[in-house]
């Protein structure tokens, strides 16, 4: 079993892995507590201080949901170079013009026309609690030595890394 890292390292890898991922797949729990998912562009971050944001609708059906039920997923994925990241926490929808300009990038623009001010602009802002990432060997050579591996011994291979890290500070 995986145990939970609370280290800074640990913390660091989680952002290595996840900034330059353009896409992450935002879950919350509906008013009937069902899960949905639905795609999100990340804003831009220079530094991670354990809050990510997203822009979004102010009123839209996810953001009824976080209202509702502020805990969220978000599941990160780069498959070229075999890296997978899932982190919980909160979230909460913020309308913060200066912030939004702050963290604005012009392919915004396709679902608010009138920039970072669009009325119907709003923040995600989510508070990461934890993660847990996956980052395996990536070459093509790698992958077929663990399938011969696989075959000839009956084993799998060592997948690389797997950790779970805890974001909260202790009390």
């Amino acid at each position: 079993m995986t145990e939970t890292r609370t280290d800074q390292a640990a913390r660091d890898k989680v952002w290595e892995l996840i900034r330059d991922v353009e896409v992450a797949t935002l879950v919350t729990v509906d008013t009937d507590g069902h899960l949905r998912g639905r795609p999100m562009r990340a804003a831009k971050l220079q530094e991670f201080d354990g809050t990510l944001w997203f822009f979004t609708g102010d009123h839209t059906p996810k953001t009824e949901e976080i209202r509702h039920d502020e805990r969220v997923l978000l599941a990160y994925s780069d498959p070229s170079a075999q890296n997978y990241v899932s982190v919980s926490g909160t979230a909460q929808v913020v309308r913060d013009v200066a912030k939004q300009k702050a963290l604005w990038s012009e392919p915004m623009r396709t679902w608010f026309p009138g920039g970072p001010e669009d009325p119907r602009a709003a923040l995600l802002k989510v508070v990461v609690e934890g993660a847990e990432y996956w980052d395996s060997p990536s070459s093509t050579l790698l992958h077929a030595y663990g399938y011969v591996k696989a075959r000839l011994t009956g084993e799998p291979p060592k997948a690389g890394e797997n950790d779970k890290v805890s974001f909260k500070r202790p009390a």
